[in-house]
């Protein structure tokens, strides 16, 4: 016989491995070695150590195994939000991987990620356990973390109706998926707001099953609806938030509910991304981690069962579940606002940028390929090709560089202007724009922020259609003194109120008291019109003179608005000393900043930004 038909005959005759190895985390014992279409491994936990994931995986014929990895923990043991937020946000991100209402996304770019069409919608289901085992102070903390998630979710443009259902011995349907309620953000939030955890002080069980089968039969109801096509039932997305100790002690097995409801959405291997259930629990409590691990969705590579020791562990972790990286249009104003983001995760519309022989300057993306900045930053510059945009870019520390394709700077700015009337520098219209040679890839780190007055910021600011530019000012706009931020040199959130009315009168009445700088000022409104709003009264930070262009912003709804820009100011903190440093303001000097009113300059923008922005009316 031939010597390699020998040694042949004696291997194993095994089929080829279908799936890869599933492998063993530590603590684990695994059953099952074959790992062919078909095969099956199961796992369990040795010692005292409880299951994390799937007790047994099958492996599928897309070569992939069912149900999650297979991990050991201690029994009463937190998870860290930073743990938590990949796993989490792998899966919940998918969901909203959403089309912009005004921008539909491109299907191949969006790999394993589900799209929610304009047509489509996303069914959230939140059920909070008030049984007698998760106290009051508890069940409050998961009022909160759903009040919350609500309030984040709906600061994306995607089209969500949420559930709201208590339980102990019995369900209380607070909220329908069927009431037009459920789609309106302040609804959803007073309704949770108003749940007294007293409403089920006579029920003395845990009824997980009756909460689930309340969901099954909400489903059923909407499938059922006369104007339901069969199409768009099957486009729906449902997520279920189960927020318990997960401690069920009647009503039977959660499962047969969770198969019920399978079965009305038609989950098989093909639709497995149209449900997913999040078994979560938060705060002190002595929470069933088997129940709970049963209880949350299996998917590969992901988790769906969870305990957090907060509703701020909580907070950090939704955070990080709405990864904005998965959002490919460029939503407007969306910044990461977990404690452990970078300082370009919360502000990733600004960009740095340094014309030929002049200051560095700041300025923000408004959508991805142009740069709104101030116009005084170019004033000697020559040739734009030398010119070059930071943007941010998880890939290149510091950021990614653009070329400038086209400057667009205000015709009307003039810093001499004024030179013969004593003014030796006047900063109106002091606007400029740059086209970037290649569009921004968007990301954690690359996305614009909203201007007021575009459809963009309406969606943002959740108003309705036919809202017009003065009611975007009367709403950002609202008081004498407004909190806002513009980005430092180091990247850092600063903070400073900026006037209006009365307030802001009283703010610039200081340039006619600086001899040095304006001698024979007579009318501080040659200097200081209405186009710029002031900042720098006690307990402001100033900006830099390197800060100019930069974004004034303000935070709304968890997104970001742009009101201003970094213009001119009385006092510079920095000087030459390093970037991370700023001086106090010496005595006898009165710092004031002024920056640029967009909402004074609509013209400028509507007349070069058709066609890139959509505007609403004035």
């Amino acid at each position: 016989m031939d010597p390699l038909v020998a040694v042949l005959c004696l291997l194993p005759l095994y089929p080829a491995s279908h799936c890869p190895n599933p492998g063993i985390s530590v603590g684990a014992v695994r059953t099952g070695s074959r790992f062919g279409l078909g095969d099956k491994v199961k796992y369990r936990c040795s010692s005292n150590l409880v299951l994390t994931g799937s007790a047994e995986r099958e492996c599928q014929d897309d070569g992939v195994w069912s149900g999650t990895e297979a991990i050991c923990r201690q029994p009463y043991s937190y998870d860290f939000p930073e743990d938590v937020a990949p796993a989490l946000g792998t899966s919940f991100s998918h969901l909203l991987a959403t089309t912009n209402p005004i921008q539909q996304q491109k299907k191949e770019n969006l790999g394993r990620k589900i799209q929610i069409q304009r047509s489509g919608h996303l069914n959230l289901y939140l059920l909070l356990d008030a049984s007698q085992s998760v106290s009051k102070d508890d069940f409050e903390i998961f009022k909160d973390s759903a009040s919350r998630m609500v309030d984040r979710i709906f600061s994306f443009e995607i089209k969500v109706s949420v559930a709201i259902i208590t339980f102990a011995s019995k369900p209380k349907i607070i909220m329908s998926v069927l009431e037009d309620r459920s789609r309106d953000v302040t609804e959803v939030e007073n309704s949770l707001r108003n749940i007294n955890y007293k409403d089920h002080e006579n029920g003395t069980g845990t009824n997980i099953y009756e909460a689930l089968h309340s969901v099954y039969i909400m489903m059923n109801n909407q499938m059922n609806r006369p104007h339901m096509t069969p199409e768009a039932w099957q486009e729906i997305r449902h997520a279920i938030i189960l927020l318990t100790d997960g401690k069920s002690n009647m009503g039977g097995s959660p499962k047969v509910a969770v198969d019920n409801i399978k079965e009305v959405l038609n989950i098989n291997q093909k639709r497995k991304d149209y449900l997913d259930i999040y078994a979560i629990g938060v705060g002190s409590l002595d929470v069933d981690w088997k129940e709970l691990n049963n209880l949350g969705s299996k998917k590969d590579g992901e988790r769906h069962a969870f305990i957090l020791k907060d509703v701020q562990a909580l907070s950090q972790v939704f955070e990080h579940m709405l990864d904005v990286s998965q959002l490919t249009d460029p939503i407007c104003g969306v910044g990461n606002m977990s404690a452990n983001a970078s300082a370009q995760e919360r502000t990733p519309w600004h960009v740095t940028f340094k014309p030929r022989s002049q200051e560095t300057c700041r300025g923000a993306l408004i959508s991805d390929q142009w740069v709104l900045t101030a116009a005084h930053c170019f004033r000697n510059a020559e040739d734009s090709s030398l010119w070059r945009v930071s943007v941010g870019d998880p890939n290149f520390q510091g950021g990614k560089e653009f070329q400038i394709e086209k400057a667009v700077i205000s015709s009307e700015f003039n810093v001499f202007s004024k030179k013969n009337q004593g003014i030796p520098e006047f900063y109106g219209n002091d606007i400029a724009l740059l086209k970037l040679t290649q569009k921004v890839k968007m990301s954690t780190h690359a996305r614009p922020i909203c201007l007021p007055c575009t459809v963009g910021a309406n969606l943002a600011l959740r108003r309705l259609p036919g809202s017009t530019c003065r009611d975007h000012e009367m709403e950002l706009l609202n008081q004498v003194s407004i909190p806002a931020h513009f980005v430092a040199l180091n990247g850092d959130k600063l903070n400073i109120n900026l006037k209006t009315g009365s307030e802001w009168t009283n703010c610039v009445k200081v340039v006619s008291e600086d001899k040095t700088m304006f001698p024979n000022l007579t009318d501080v409104r040659e200097v200081v019109t209405d186009q710029f709003l002031c900042s720098g009264t006690r307990g402001d930070d100033n900006p830099c003179k390197g800060e100019s262009g930069g974004a004034v912003f303000l935070e709304r709804r968890l997104r970001c608005f742009q009101v201003g820009l970094v213009s001119w100011g009385l006092y510079n903190p920095c000087g030459s000393s390093s970037k991370n440093s700023r001086k106090p303001v010496p005595r006898g000097k009165v710092p004031r900043d002024f920056h640029i009113n967009l909402f004074r300059l609509q013209p400028w923008l509507r007349q070069h930004l058709e066609g890139i922005l959509n505007f609403v009316p004035l």
